[in-house]
């Protein structure tokens, strides 16, 4: 199963409300994903490199900002980033209803292709594509974006259906 790193403050505010760790945890194990770590992104670099607490000269540029490391099951696509974590919880919370998707009624307008080249086929086997409309994004959420294609490619999503 993949962990996301997410901000917790960014989650709070997506989620609407401030949480403890513990109450955060509780939530976590009460929608059945967990909690896995409490972090930040000078701590994660300290255990990488194995420094001393003491040695933050070495660590000057990396952020004191709290990431929370989240177990996702391998089955949730969908929260496999903050936004998607915020909604589901959101959801389960009943602060927010369900998200319903629907297909947009092309008849009549031009189709559009995604075309899979030969040699991209050989290492990404299986490729799914989407048209977003009225999506805005704003650096922060473009980068979360981003990010999500990591867990996306990782060993544990890319067997066959």
């Amino acid at each position: 199963m993949p962990v996301v790193g997410v901000n917790r403050d960014r989650l709070f505010q997506a989620l609407g409300r401030t949480y403890t760790d513990e109450e955060f945890d509780a939530l976590c194990f009460e929608y059945g994903i967990e909690l896995d770590d409490v972090t930040s992104e000078k701590e994660l670099l300290r255990k990488e490199h194995g420094a001393a607490a003491g040695d933050a000269a070495q660590f000057a540029g990396a952020s004191d900002e709290v990431i929370y490391k989240i177990d996702i099951p391998a089955n949730r696509y969908d929260m496999l980033c903050l936004e998607g974590i915020a909604r589901a919880l959101n959801v389960f919370k009943g602060r927010v209803e369900a998200p319903q998707y629907r297909l947009a009624d092309m008849r009549g307008k031009p189709m559009q292709q995604l075309i899979v080249r030969p040699e991209t086929a050989l290492v990404r086997p299986f490729v799914v594509a989407a048209i977003l409309r009225g999506v805005s994004f704003d650096p922060v959420k473009y980068d979360s974006f981003i990010d999500l294609q990591s867990p996306l490619h990782s060993p544990c999503y890319s067997s066959a259906p």
